[in-house]
């Protein structure tokens, strides 16, 4: 019996087979282009590129202090990837401005390339988020050397930029309260940069940064050091474990509650923990509990891999509740309010399409 082609098989839409196919190599082009520019980030090709005119791949190579015939075969990619601009009559390469906008280390909080280094620490783990598809279970924590460092420089400039003079202030009267002198736990502090900037910032107050990480808490206390603070102090700790009622006045948590394996137990320590009159501000990824309502997402794609890759599987290795990055906003009031939080807002950051503010107390 002869087989049935695609093309007469009834309600088979060869165009739009034919659109997709095309829609599916751009896919592929763009995936091998992301690797490419976390590449370029890590070399300093970018950053070297954007200070030149015009110039061979002898010249950008010199200038960033490596291989040219590496650099020559990147740039191939860079070029066809419609990156970098190429001349062909002289041979000579230029990042335009308008790109390096986006991908350089002068362009702090907008500099896409520290994101595109995501991609290659996922593909590290592969072959055990396959493994867990067909086992279940998940992937530790332990298989990501790298994460500590890849959240902290992109986090670490966002902090920078907004936190003590944007995010702090969408919390009313909450600047004023850290002036005077407050006690303040941010939860899954990570490197601790967000504990330190404030602690520098207040010195009135009194700051304390818990996280899971042993390496990470390695690395706060480092900058503490260096900083000279003495009203900052970390400790590697399982959030989830937290006891310590009515002991603060501000706790905080900056995008790290959907990674915990237990955040339903963890959102309630914090609310325990929390004085009568304190607030949690939340800071989490903005989006819908919902997919039908995240098909217009900018970052979309980006969020539910990383959560596949990372954050979902993570949370299950340690047989946790795999909460996900979207988790979205839905279920995030419904395990606020579970919590014990009475009180619940939800501010935006203007430029800001990753974060919702979520300012919550008990009364």
């Amino acid at each position: 019996m002869e087989a049935v082609s695609q093309e007469s098989t009834s309600g088979f839409d060869k165009a739009k087979a034919e659109s997709f196919a095309g829609y599916a190599v751009g896919l592929l082009n763009s995936g091998f282009l992301t690797l490419m520019i976390s590449i370029g980030h890590k070399t300093g090709l970018f950053d070297a590129m954007a200070t030149l005119q015009s110039s061979t791949s002898e010249q950008i190579a010199g200038k960033a202090k490596l291989n040219e015939r590496y650099v020559r075969e990147w740039l191939g990619s860079m070029v066809t990837g419609k990156i970098v601009e190429y001349d062909g009559s002289s041979e000579t390469y230029k990042l335009p401005a308008e790109h390096a906008a986006a991908i350089t280390r002068a362009a702090g909080i907008n500099n896409l390339a520290t994101r595109a280094q995501l991609l290659s620490l996922c593909g590290e783990v592969e072959e055990q988020v396959v493994n867990c598809f067909r086992k279940g279970g998940g992937v530790p924590y332990s298989a990501y050397p790298r994460f500590t460092e890849l959240m902290s420089e992109g986090s670490s400039k966002v902090q920078d930029a907004r936190l003590v003079d944007t995010i702090l202030p969408l919390v009313d009267g909450l600047v004023e309260r850290l002036g005077k002198g407050i006690s303040v736990l941010d939860v899954g502090c990570g490197s601790g940069h967000a504990i330190n900037l404030m602690a520098k910032a207040f010195p009135n107050s009194r700051f304390v940064g818990y996280d899971f990480s042993k390496k990470a808490i390695a690395a706060a206390r480092a900058e503490v050091k260096r900083l000279k603070l003495h009203n900052a102090r970390f400790a590697a700790k399982d959030v989830a474990t937290l006891n310590e009622p009515k002991k603060y006045d501000l706790i905080t948590a900056f995008d790290s509650i959907h990674d915990q394996a237990k955040p339903t137990k963890v959102l309630t320590a914090i609310s325990k923990s929390l004085r009568p009159d304190g607030v949690f501000l939340l800071v989490d990824v903005a989006a819908s509990s919902n997919l039908h309502e995240n098909l217009q997402h900018p970052l979309g794609p980006f969020l539910y891999s990383i959560s596949t890759m990372h954050c979902m599987t993570v949370s299950l290795a340690y047989k946790g509740e795999g909460l996900g990055t979207v988790w979205g906003e839905q279920l995030a009031k419904q395990k606020l309010s579970g919590a014990g939080f009475k009180s619940l807002e939800i501010r935006r950051v203007p430029g800001d399409i990753l974060n919702s503010y979520y300012i919550a107390r008990k009364t």
